[in-house]
């Protein structure tokens, strides 16, 4: 996200391209009510009537640089991709973020042993665990830096989205990358029910962290 409003100058041919195509989510809405969404929130949040009103799945993201709602714009089995303006476009797996694209620090690539933690599920956390993942990051040609993690759960906490009240489970996640003098925290707000994710805070790449929130959330077939 470039500074002050550049993540609202207009839709880009990605976008225009995936919706053109027909891919689930926005492919029946028009690209003139795709602009609108992103054009009528650059300075505030939406409210719950402006989100209601769009028939297509929505997610506020925020970095220090900006924030912006985004829109699902295709499913490839456990990945969503969700697009922005100005190229902006954050795909998450089991609410994971595993690559970015448009920000000014991106998330290239986040490669999970096959034992996936976010793929079981963070409400079966029961204590600490810890695993290693492997990600990429631009610019600056940083791949395949190895990343020490260890997820903590936090307790029970009350998250207020739209004006509706969710009761979840707060669970922490500690990162190290000693090679690459790197330590963080990413926190994700999960369903106890099922392991969804509606909020979450997660670095993309050392000093870019982005804040998702699920506004309109696609939750599978029955959502």
């Amino acid at each position: 996200m470039a500074k002050g409003k550049t993540l609202y100058h207009g839709l880009t041919s990605l976008l225009l391209v995936t919706m053109l195509a027909g891919c689930t989510a926005v492919s029946s809405s028009s690209v003139d009510a795709v602009k609108l969404v992103v054009q009528q929130h650059r300075d505030h949040s939406p409210t719950a009537a402006e989100v209601a009103a769009r028939p297509y799945y929505q997610m506020e993201a925020s970095t220090r640089e900006g924030h912006a709602v985004l829109i699902l714009g295709n499913i490839d089995g456990a990945r969503e991709d969700w697009y922005g303006s100005h190229g902006v476009v954050v795909f998450l797996k089991h609410g994971q973020i595993v690559q970015t694209a448009g920000l000014s620090q991106n998330l290239d690539g986040l490669h999970q042993s096959p034992d996936n933690p976010f793929a079981r599920g963070l409400q079966h956390l029961s204590g600490p665990l810890d695993y290693v993942r492997h990600e990429d990051w631009s610019p600056g040609y940083r791949y395949d830096v190895v990343v020490q993690a260890r997820l903590v759960p936090a307790g029970t906490e009350q998250l207020t989205i739209l004006g509706q009240t969710h009761t979840v489970l707060r669970v922490d996640e500690h990162l190290s990358a000693p090679a690459a003098h790197y330590r963080a925290t990413n926190r994700y707000w999960v369903d106890p029910a099922d392991g969804f994710i509606w909020k979450s805070v997660q670095q993309v790449a050392p000093g870019m962290a982005i804040t998702l929130v699920q506004l309109r959330p696609y939750r599978g077939k029955a959502s």
